[in-house]
């Protein structure tokens, strides 16, 4: 869960293509199941992740919510920010 070694482009272009996938399921289904199930993914995922390299995943577990809850919390805020920018210079 360490992510200090991840290349920034393989990063952005791995997780361009989730999103593609999800705006394009996004057109078949517009009830908001898209998003629901892609933040599901992404805790089940990361939850298989976790247990890839965890010794004792539940005397780690509040550790490896920690970890990935402030990653979260980052990543949300810089692309929320991105969005706000975004919108206000469309004013």
């Amino acid at each position: 869960m360490n992510n200090n070694n991840i290349d920034l482009d393989t990063l952005y272009t791995t997780a361009d293509k989730f999103i593609n996938l999800a705006n394009e399921l996004s057109q078949k289904d517009t009830s908001g199941t898209v998003g629901s199930a892609l933040r599901y993914a992404a805790a089940r995922y990361s939850s298989f992740e976790a247990s890839m390299v965890s010794k004792d995943m539940a005397a780690e577990k509040e550790a490896i919510k920690e970890a990935l809850l402030k990653d979260y919390a980052l990543m949300l805020d810089s692309n929320l920010d991105t969005y706000i920018q975004h919108l206000a210079s469309q004013k």
